[in-house]
C-alpha cells in the first residue's frame, strides 16, 4: 500500500508494476485494475498520476529510453577515452538488459508494432537527446579511436547489439544450450561487442 508516500515513491511503485503488467500481456490485454493489483493500491491511486492507459503505457516506455540515456550521457562524452567509454557503457548496458528483461522486452514490442504510442517522442525528444552523442563520436573517429563510419549508425549498431541479449533471450539460451544466460555470458558479449565497435583484429570472447 502506498496510500500517503511521497509523490515519487508512488510514481515509481505505479510504473514499476505496470512495467511487469504491459511486458507479459501486451497494451491491448493490460489493464489499469490488473496494475492496480500488481502494485498493492486501489486503481484510484493510479488514475491520480496517469489519467489513461495510455499515458501510463506511454510513460512506462519513456522511463526505459531515460534509463538508457542516461548511461550515454554519463560515458559518451568527448573527453573520455573511446576504449574505456565504450567498454563502461557497452557494460552498463548489458547490465541494464540483464536485471531489467521486461523493460528491454517491452520496448522492443512497441518498436515492432510500429511505435504507435512512442512515435512522436522518438522523432522529437529522443532524436534531439542523442545529437551530443554523434558529436562525441565524431571527436573519436577524428582521433582515430573508432572506425570512420556514419556516427549515428553507429549508435544504432550499439544499441542493437546489447539490446540483443535481452530482447532475444530466448533465442540466445536455445542456441548456448543453457537454461539462463550467466555472468560469464554477459562478459563475453561485452567484450565481443567493444572489439567489433572498435574495429579490433583481436575479438576475445
Amino acid at each position: 500500500m502506498i496510500l500517503g508516500a511521497p509523490r515519487e515513491i508512488a510514481v515509481v511503485t505505479i510504473l514499476e508494476a505496470a512495467e511487469k503488467i504491459f511486458s507479459e500481456h501486451g497494451f491491448s490485454g493490460a489493464s489499469i485494475a490488473a496494475v492496480a493489483r500488481e502494485a498493492g493500491i486501489p486503481k484510484a491511486n493510479i488514475h491520480y498520476y496517469f489519467s489513461t492507459k495510455e499515458t501510463l503505457y506511454q510513460e512506462v516506455l519513456r522511463r526505459t529510453v531515460q534509463e538508457w540515456l542516461r548511461e550515454c550521457e554519463i560515458w559518451l562524452r568527448p573527453e573520455n577515452k573511446a576504449s574505456t567509454a565504450l567498454r563502461a557503457y557497452i557494460g552498463s548496458k548489458l547490465a541494464f538488459s540483464r536485471a531489467n528483461p521486461h523493460a528491454s522486452r517491452l520496448f522492443a514490442h512497441e518498436i515492432i508494432g510500429g511505435a504507435r504510442y512512442l512515435h512522436d517522442y522518438l522523432s522529437t525528444t529522443l532524436r534531439e537527446a542523442i545529437t551530443p552523442f554523434g558529436e562525441t563520436f565524431t571527436v573519436w573517429m577524428e582521433r582515430g579511436e573508432i572506425p570512420q563510419v556514419d556516427p549515428t549508425h553507429f549508435l544504432f549498431c550499439l544499441w542493437a547489439m546489447t539490446q540483443w541479449y535481452a530482447d532475444m533471450q530466448p533465442q540466445v539460451t536455445a542456441l548456448l544450450g543453457k537454461e539462463t544466460l550467466e555472468e560469464s555470458d554477459f562478459h563475453a558479449a561485452a567484450e565481443t561487442i567493444l572489439a567489433l565497435v572498435l574495429a579490433r583484429k583481436d575479438i576475445t570472447a
